[in-house]
C-alpha cells in the first residue's frame, strides 16, 4: 500500500472497543449467529466531540429517502436504533426531503438515542438558514448534534462558502445560537478541495468518501484522513460499497470485504444507505465480529479493485 503516516497504535488508541477487538480471532466467522447477537456493537470516539458513536450508523439514503416507503423506511430506522446504531446521517436533498421526513417520525420519539446529522448543500447565509429551519421541523427536533456543509467539491465551493455572506457564517451562527452542537464539511470528489477546507476553518467532523478502491486515484486516506487525524477530528467514512458498484466477481464480493477495509483506519464511523432489514442484520453482524485488517489483507483488497477503479470511485468522476 501507499506510505500512511497513521499508525496501527493510533488506530487502537481511538478505538474504544480495541481490546475488545484484539481478543477477537482473524476475519469475520468466528462467532456463532447466537454469539454475534450477544454482543454489544462496537463504538469509537467521535474526535474531539465527547460523543461516542456506533462504528457502523445510519446512512438515511437507499429506501428511506424513497418516496411511498415510509413504513419499510421507519422500520428499518426502528430496528437500526435496536441493533446499537446511535449515529444518523441525513440531509434535505436526499430524496427532496423525503429522508428527513422519515427520520424525523422516529426522532419524535427516540431523539436522545441518537447524535443526529444532517447539511447544507446552499453556499450561502441567507440560504443556509433557511435550509436549517426547514430541516428541523422535518426531523421534528429543535438541534442537531452535527450541521455539515454538503458535497464541497471546487474552490469555487470553498470560496462561496467562506465569502462574506457565505455558509460559513450561517454554521457559527447557529453553532453559538445552541441550536447546533458541532460543525462539519463532507465531500467525496476532491481530497484536496477538502484538505484546505478543514485548514481554512476548525470544523469538528470530515465526512469523506472511502472504500477499498480509494487508493488507485485521488485517495482520501492519505493527506487528508492524516490531517484530520492530527486535528482530533471526528471522521465518517462514506461510499463503502460505492452504490454496490464495488462488488463483481474478478473484485470485491462481499460486504465483509468492504467493511472490513475501512474499519481497519481510523475513522469513527462509516455511513451505509440500505435497502431492506436483512442488509441491516448483515453489516451489523459484520461490525460485531470485525477484527483489523493486516498491512497485507488491506493491499490485496487494493488490488482486486485495481481494474474498475472508474466504476468503484465513479463518484470521484462523475458527481
Amino acid at each position: 500500500m501507499t506510505s500512511r503516516r497513521w499508525s496501527r497504535r493510533e488506530f487502537l488508541r481511538r478505538s474504544v472497543g480495541a481490546a475488545v477487538l484484539m481478543s477477537m480471532g482473524r476475519g469475520f466467522d468466528v462467532f456463532s449467529q447466537a454469539e454475534t447477537k450477544s454482543m454489544a456493537m462496537p463504538q469509537r470516539p467521535l474526535g474531539r466531540t465527547s460523543h461516542n458513536v456506533s462504528l457502523f450508523s445510519l446512512g438515511a439514503q437507499g429506501i428511506i429517502e424513497r418516496s411511498g416507503r415510509e413504513a419499510a423506511s421507519q422500520e428499518l430506522i426502528e430496528r437500526s436504533l435496536d441493533l446499537g446504531v446511535n449515529y444518523i446521517d441525513t440531509a434535505p436533498s436526499y430524496g427532496q426531503g423525503v429522508s428527513e421526513r422519515n427520520v424525523g417520525a422516529i426522532m419524535k420519539s427516540r431523539r436522545s438515542e441518537v447524535f443526529l446529522a444532517s447539511k447544507t448543500h446552499d453556499r450561502t447565509y441567507s440560504g443556509t438558514l433557511r435550509l436549517f429551519e426547514q430541516s428541523l421541523e422535518r426531523l421534528q427536533t429543535d438541534y442537531l448534534d452535527l450541521y455539515q456543509l454538503h458535497n464541497v467539491r471546487t474552490q469555487t465551493d470553498l470560496d462561496r462558502i467562506f465569502a462574506d455572506e457565505g455558509a460559513i457564517k450561517a454554521l457559527i451562527e447557529l453553532k453559538e445560537q445552541g441550536v447546533v452542537n458541532h460543525l462539519g464539511i463532507t465531500g467525496h470528489r476532491d481530497p484536496d478541495v477538502l484538505l484546505e477546507g478543514i485548514r481554512r476553518f476548525d470544523f469538528d467532523c470530515l465526512l469523506m468518501a472511502l472504500n477499498a478502491a480509494d487508493i488507485h486515484h485521488a485517495p482520501f486516506q492519505t493527506d487528508l484522513l492524516q490531517t484530520a487525524v492530527d486535528k482530533d477530528m471526528g471522521i465518517i467514512a462514506m461510499k463503502i460499497p460505492a452504490h454496490q458498484r464495488i462488488f463483481r466477481s474478478d473484485g470485491l464480493t462481499t460486504m465483509a470485504q468492504a467493511l472490513g477495509y475501512v474499519y481497519t483506519f481510523p475513522i469513527s464511523t462509516a455511513i451505509v444507505g440500505m435497502s431492506s432489514l436483512d442488509e441491516l442484520e448483515e453489516n451489523v453482524a459484520l461490525t460485531k465480529r470485525f477484527q483489523p485488517l493486516s498491512p497485507a489483507e488491506m493491499a490485496e483488497l487494493e488490488k482486486l479493485t485495481e481494474h474498475y477503479v472508474s466504476d468503484a470511485s465513479f463518484f470521484k468522476f462523475q458527481w
